[in-house]
């Protein structure tokens, strides 16, 4: 176990998480294999959490916070330990989807990270490197916290029709997805429309982007590419996005027809006879 000796709690948020652990664990006088069997996970897993081997869960955090009395430290931790575990190109929007009041997002063939089902957000990141799919998985749904928060951002999502019949995943993968995007049907702070087909040429033919707002910041508009983003703040652009945005607004289908396209969608095409 030398290198849990050596752990740098400044190295990273994961190592700062596994040095708090080790230290409360102790301070309680209990081995890893105790504290597993207090939480119902092995100790084994606990000493891979202790030295940054492996990523913690909200489960993990919560009933270790609860069994060692941290007032809820590892949990608060959790947010920070998985946004470290995005690429590095994409750190900057997790924090930007965490500042911001409201976001928009237009997406031309795939539904929002935010808006991802646990199975499609596997078979999008899967499709072209299956390695360490879990962890990767766990982090990308980790930044929908920011929809549970207390004061949660305002959050406008349209999509393109090509993301409704997409199939990712295959039929009972896309219809747990369509069921996700039905089941915020009734929540103000979560709103998606669809830009049909028969739009035909629309604003947003360049292609996909988000629009970030802040309560006192400029508002910063996000596009992307192969292994890279490109955020920026110039007025001019993020005057001509906000336009391009109004006008896709205009163009899709409003919210309840929206809605009842998804619902159309999910039972004609990913009904369960075709599962």
């Amino acid at each position: 176990m030398t290198h849990v000796n050596v752990l740098d709690p400044g190295a990273s948020p994961l190592d700062y998480y596994g040095y708090e652990l080790r230290r409360y664990r102790e301070a309680a006088g209990l081995t890893q294999k105790q504290l597993g069997a207090v939480i119902n996970y092995t100790g084994s897993l606990v000493g891979q959490i202790e030295t940054a081997r492996k990523l913690p869960t909200q489960e993990f955090s919560e009933r270790t916070d609860a069994a060692l009395g941290t007032d809820g430290l590892l949990t608060r931790l959790l947010g920070l330990v998985l946004r470290s575990q995005l690429p590095a190109w994409f750190q900057q929007v997790a924090e930007l989807e965490a500042r911001a009041t409201e976001i928009c997002t237009f997406q031309t063939h795939m539904v929002h990270g935010l808006l991802q089902s646990p199975s499609y957000a596997r078979a999008v990141l899967g499709a072209v490197d299956r390695g360490n799919l879990d962890d990767r998985t766990a982090v990308r749904l980790a930044r929908q916290r920011i929809l549970g928060k207390e004061e949660p951002p305002v959050l406008w999502a349209i999509l393109g029709e090509a993301a409704l019949r997409q199939s990712i995943g295959g039929p009972a993968v896309m219809r747990e997805q369509l069921a996700r995007l039905l089941s915020f049907a009734d929540d103000l702070r979560v709103n998606v429309q669809i830009l049909p087909f028969r739009a035909g040429a629309h604003a947003g033919l360049t292609g996909s982007f988000n629009l970030y707002r802040f309560g006192s910041d400029p508002a910063i508009v996000y596009t992307e590419g192969y292994g890279k983003g490109h955020p920026t703040a110039n007025p001019a652009t993020v005057r001509d996005c906000s336009l391009r945005y109004d006008h896709l607004q205009a163009a899709a289908l409003s919210l309840t027809d929206s809605t009842d396209l998804i619902r159309r969608t999910m039972e004609e095409r990913y009904g369960e006879q075709q599962l």
